[in-house]
């Protein structure tokens, strides 16, 4: 890490990598198999962070590396229109049930920054309403209130408080922001009776990714479909997080709801950098060269090897079981934890299901929203036993506001170390 700091600020790539995560300074991975993961000191470890999710068949799945190695000998990347952009692009319309079409980008950030580029271009207004406490990416004007902060800072529901996330933003770049709390439909449709005739969208994750793991209230997501379709704003589901990992075609399959956009990136990829906006042709026609188009460059959009694995992974989550499995995995780890709080008298919660999922120190039965988050949710504590955890051979980020995952490549031999290594946690954390 002296090494580092002296060419890469922090000493990493990202700031959730970096001393605000770490104070002690982060655990330097070296290599992965499946669902474990080998420090600088040759420690090893079980994951259950999988590159925030993005790992959703482990690390070097034997099939995927020979799918890369087999790319990477023809050619890794052209610039041009290849037969492996047509085939991965085939097998994710056969998964999202709203992709008529799709565009492939590099990242997530970048799918959510084209998504609303279409947004405005199809409805010929400005502004959109984000919620508070998600994160779509670093794209200027979604960053705002996508971190967490004193109760006392958020203003009220009725008034939140306009935090920017990132210095150098120009407060103009705001100006087109409708911010309204999430998981609250009568503050929803009150906020779209002032200003749903001005909005282009309404950008969402389905799940509340970025504060942990926030589940939707019951018909919550039905009403964001119905609301925005009275008002001609488009919905836009940020499926960046939960794409490919709840359902073959993520949440919007689970809750049987249809956006009119989706982005997704993540687990598309399979630990291959990937973004993508999937919808109606109707909407992503505008990207079709000509007068008043949507413009979407990139040198390595549809990039060859990415689309290679893509399509490789599509399959393998394609195959019969995939998803019971995980979800019963994670089901089982859910439930051991609570077993562990409950003879413990930790006055802890676990929120989730399936193969996403987080811990809560809070005095609270459920985290419901971002003021629920940064009201009650002792992060420092939670932070303090992922610690002990990290000692007892659980790798995982002791950020509060990330998730657990379970991928296709655990085992219930890795859940019951973590319920274990829980055990022992809960001990001494006291």
């Amino acid at each position: 890490m002296q090494r580092a700091e002296q060419s890469l600020v922090e000493g990493v790539n990202s700031p959730s990598r970096g001393a605000a995560v770490y104070p002690g300074g982060p655990i330097v991975i070296e290599r992965g198999k499946a669902s474990h993961v080998w420090d600088a000191d040759g420690n090893e470890y079980v994951d259950f962070m999988l590159s925030f999710g993005a790992l959703i068949q482990g690390h070097a799945h034997p099939y995927l590396v020979s799918v890369a190695a087999g790319a990477m000998s023809e050619g890794a990347h052209f610039a041009a229109a290849t037969s492996a952009e047509v085939e991965a692009a085939e097998r994710f319309r056969r998964m999202v049930p709203s992709a008529e079409v799709v565009r492939f980008t590099n990242t997530g950030s970048e799918a959510t920054m084209l998504a609303l580029r279409l947004a405005r271009a199809h409805t010929g207004r400005t502004k959109f309403l984000k919620f508070e406490g998600h994160y779509h990416g670093w794209y200027d004007p979604y960053l705002l209130n996508a971190h967490a902060h004193p109760p006392a800072q958020l203003g009220t529901k009725e008034e939140p408080a306009r935090i920017p996330d990132s210095g150098g933003i120009p407060a103009t770049v705001f100006d087109d922001v409708v911010l309204a709390p999430w998981n609250d439909v009568t503050a929803f449709e009150r906020v779209m009776r002032q200003h749903g005739k001005e909005l282009a969208a309404v950008i969402t994750e389905p799940i509340m990714a970025n504060m942990g793991c926030i589940p939707p209230r019951e018909g919550y997501l039905r009403r964001l479909r119905e609301c925005t379709g009275d008002y001609g704003a488009l919905l836009i589901f940020d499926e960046v997080v939960t794409g490919f990992r709840y359902a073959p075609g993520g949440c919007q399959e689970y809750y049987g709801t249809r956006p009119d956009l989706s982005t997704f990136g993540k687990a598309l990829g399979a630990g291959f950098p990937v973004g993508a906006v999937a919808g109606p042709r109707a909407i992503l026609e505008r990207l079709r060269w000509g007068e008043h188009m949507v413009l979407h460059y990139g040198t390595f959009n549809g990039h060859r090897l990415t689309m290679k694995i893509i399509a490789a992974n599509l399959d393998l989550l394609a195959a019969p079981d995939v998803y019971r499995r995980l979800h019963a995995l994670g089901n089982a780890a859910i439930a051991g934890l609570r077993d562990v709080f409950g003879r413990h008298r930790l006055k802890a919660i676990v929120q989730g299901f399936g193969p996403m999922f987080q811990i809560y120190f809070t005095e609270r039965s459920l985290i419901d929203d971002y003021r629920d988050y940064c009201a009650y949710v002792d992060t420092a504590r939670y932070a303090r036993f992922v610690a002990l955890l990290l000692e007892r051979g659980i790798y995982m980020t002791p950020a509060n506001g990330l998730h657990w995952i379970i991928s296709t490549a655990h085992t219930e031999s890795d859940v019951q170390q973590l319920l274990e290594a829980a055990d022992q946690a809960s001990t001494e954390l006291g």
